[in-house]
């Protein structure tokens, strides 16, 4: 029985930033939507309830029953799950007469030696909080007491009397509270008692262990990418069943230069019982002619599918299909308005078509990115594989803007590779999250030479980041870019002009398509 911290998610940007920040403790926890709780089991510790852009004011915001934790278990709420309980449990909060948003002093007003106090434990009687909210909470039930105030927030912390459930109007969860990581050690390991024995060992030792139960003898088969993902799934799969997986690794011909060759004897070396299967011509045909994104997505989604159930039908008795979704996917896909519009066609989560009629086994859909890397440096995985950049499902189709055509392709593999091949060569690689270069659909003169040239414009994008969820642009060296642009432009043809994308996300995307 793994302990687990419960997050209720009410809709706040900052939810799977908790469940982050608790994972980072070595103690597990999930995100659930607070009109789907699950099960209260003796596994779940403690309950965290998260903000949310709607107002307690509003009639049809969210609502929990609080008699389900409350004496229970203990809880704690950040910002709108505070107000929601100082509002449900007999409070008043109402609209700030400014908007609270940034930095802010939190002074600690706890009485030593109670309950209330071992919230702050540890933590400076003034403190650095990150306030974010419109309401706040004017007047708490007699059976509250304040723990925390700010010069504009008299309740900024509350606990009720006599129990482990606390409110705070302030984020513990991002990084602009100095002391917020103490505070949920507080909460999650003094209060709620978690022992932090959820490390990258431990989970590999427990997965591998649930894996040969649940599949004993039974065939898996498995499409393999090259990511990291994938590959750690496999990587998991394989050790519990050895040589009844296997691995699936279709060319379609939107890999990066020489990707297909490099990855294959990779997973050779590895162990892993895989077949390589080129099929550049067949997504060529089925792309041409297509320009926009979303149709470019299903046809090489439905190619894929294609090669791949025809690969699969060549193995007798498969009863599983292994998938490389992480958590990020599982939690959009029951998000508290529903499946989210913006997941994309070429996620895990739903993509199997009904007549494959295989069962599916989903070794890393509780992790977040960064725990991926983690357990596929405890499994030893090569570095070279583990450290690579995430790249997209569809490929090069959504990095080259309109039609797809072999010799596009071509040229967007020659300008990858030489940006891709200097951020290593500089030792830039690892500072980056993601790097890739784009195919714009537009023509601009350029002077070669003695001669005027009208040729392609090709845009470079690298990124910081930790899951993607929000990125920035990466501040490459100039001399860099000048170098990396001046070795694109003499070396590639067909391209006589080099941009670097400086849009941060939100509001661009990583990708262009």
């Amino acid at each position: 029985m793994t302990e687990q911290i419960l997050i209720l998610d009410f809709g706040s940007q900052y939810t799977q930033l908790i469940a982050r920040r608790v994972r980072e403790l070595n103690v597990y926890c999930e995100i659930h939507p607070y009109n789907k709780i699950p099960a209260i089991t003796p596994a779940i510790k403690g309950v965290i309830l998260s903000g949310s852009p709607c107002s307690v004011r509003d009639a049809d915001s969210p609502r929990i029953d609080f008699d389900l934790f409350r004496q229970k278990l203990p809880l704690l709420g950040v910002c709108y799950g505070a107000q929601l309980m100082a509002h449900e449990l007999g409070g008043e909060v109402n609209a700030s007469k400014h908007r609270e948003y940034g930095r802010a002093k939190l002074s600690i007003k706890a009485p030593i030696g109670g309950l209330g106090a071992t919230l702050f434990d540890g933590i400076s009687p003034e403190t650095q909080v990150w306030m974010s909210h419109g309401d706040t909470i004017t007047r708490i039930p007699d059976s509250f007491e304040i723990i925390g105030s700010t010069d504009s927030v008299k309740v900024a912390a509350f606990h009720i009397k006599g129990e482990q459930t606390y409110g705070i109007q302030f984020h513990p969860e991002v990084t602009h509270s100095t002391e917020g990581k103490t505070l949920l050690q507080n909460f999650v390991v003094d209060t709620c008692g978690c022992s932090q024995n959820w490390t990258s060992e431990s989970f590999v030792d427990s997965t591998v262990r649930e894996l040969k139960q649940k599949l004993g003898n039974d065939k898996v088969v498995m499409a393999l990418s090259g990511g990291v993902d994938s590959t750690v799934a496999a990587t998991l799969v394989h050790r519990a069943v050895g040589q009844n997986l296997y691995c699936i690794f279709v060319d379609n011909g939107l890999l990066r230069k020489d990707e297909f060759e490099a990855v294959l004897h990779s997973y050779q070396d590895m162990g892993l019982n895989i077949k390589g299967i080129d099929a550049k011509a067949h997504f060529y045909t089925a792309l041409a002619g297509l320009t926009d994104p979303e149709a470019k997505r299903k046809a090489i989604g439905k190619g894929f599918i294609d090669i791949f159930d025809q690969e699969a039908h060549l193995i007798e008795d498969v009863k599983w299909l292994g998938q490389g979704t992480i958590y990020p996917d599982i939690i959009e896909s029951v998000s508290v308005k529903g499946p989210s519009a913006t997941i994309k066609s070429h996620h895990n989560v739903g993509g199997l078509p009904d007549f494959m009629k295989l069962k599916i086994v989903e070794p890393l859909n509780t992790l977040f990115k960064d725990e991926v890397r983690a357990v596929g440096r405890a499994l030893g995985i090569t570095p070279s594989i583990l450290q690579r950049h995430p790249f997209p499902g569809p490929g090069l189709a959504i990095r080259i803007l309109g039609d797809i055509t072999p010799d596009k392709v071509a040229i967007l593999q020659e300008v990858d590779a030489i940006f891709i091949n200097s951020l290593k060569t500089k030792g830039l690689y690892d500072q980056v999250w993601q790097a890739g270069a784009m195919l714009l659909p537009v023509q601009s003169v350029g002077v070669m030479g003695d001669e005027r040239t009208y040729e392609r414009v090709v845009a470079l994008r690298a990124v910081t980041s930790v899951d993607g969820m929000t990125a920035d642009w990466a501040h490459l060296p100039y001399d860099f870019l000048a170098d990396v642009s001046n070795e694109i432009i003499n070396k590639v043809k067909g391209v006589n002009r080099v941009v670097y994308d400086i849009s941060s996300k939100p509001p661009a995307t990583i990708e262009w398509e």
